[in-house]
């Protein structure tokens, strides 16, 4: 199996990746939903208050990265819990101008941590909208958010701006030095929907035949 992928891969100019899937939550209003498609499309889109999820997939170096963008109103944070499965790594952001909720965000940060499924999962701390005048530092908001409380869990903390891509690239950076690649998550991104999902093994199986069939006649 491997070698025919190895082929495949060869015709179509693919290169080897690792997918992980990320959880990326926060209060509403923090800049995730901006974040995701800043890191997607590399532009600005107009959005407005997520009501459940959106997910993308991010190719950065040689790593896909499934993002999971959460709603974070009040009500919807109960919710998180349900998505809380396989996650590889977090992504949490703050708006670093919203003084008057630093406390809400610590909380919902702490309470999301204390579940088992998470337990150790490295957690990236997105200090957003660092181009604000009001902004706190990343080391002022990495104090109120309580993170030294977190004992041998990784976790870092990167100023950023979603408006001018400030810092995102740089938080990846981090993720991906920080979160461990395990052999069954290797891929190649560029064709995912034959290699995204892994319960579909009999269509994969069936469409990666025919894939080499087609590698051999040609």
């Amino acid at each position: 199996m491997g070698s025919t992928i190895s082929r495949i891969a060869k015709k179509f100019g693919l290169l080897p990746q690792y997918r992980l899937r990320i959880l990326m939550v926060g209060l509403d209003a923090s800049g995730k939903t901006t974040i995701l498609y800043k890191l997607k499309l590399g532009d600005l889109l107009k959005t407005k208050p997520t009501i459940g999820f959106n997910v993308e997939t991010i190719e950065y170096r040689n790593i896909c990265f499934d993002v999971w963008d959460i709603g974070g109103q009040s009500k919807i944070r109960a919710m998180w819990r349900h998505y809380f499965l396989d996650t590889q790594g977090i992504i949490f952001v703050v708006d670093s101008s919203d003084r008057e909720r630093i406390s809400e965000a610590r909380n919902a940060l702490h309470s999301m941590l204390s579940d088992n499924e998470l337990a150790n999962t490295p957690v990236l701390v997105f200090a957003n909208k660092q181009d604000l005048s009001n902004a706190m530092t990343p080391t002022e908001i990495a104090d109120k958010l309580g993170l030294h409380c977190l004992g041998q869990r990784p976790w870092y903390i990167q100023g950023t701006s979603a408006h001018s891509g400030f810092g995102l690239y740089e938080g990846l950076d981090w993720l991906s030095n920080n979160v461990p690649c395990k052999a069954e998550e290797f891929s190649y991104c560029s064709i995912p929907h034959l290699f995204s999902h892994r319960n579909d093994q009999n269509e994969f199986d069936l469409k990666l035949i025919e894939m080499e069939k087609e590698v051999v006649i040609t």
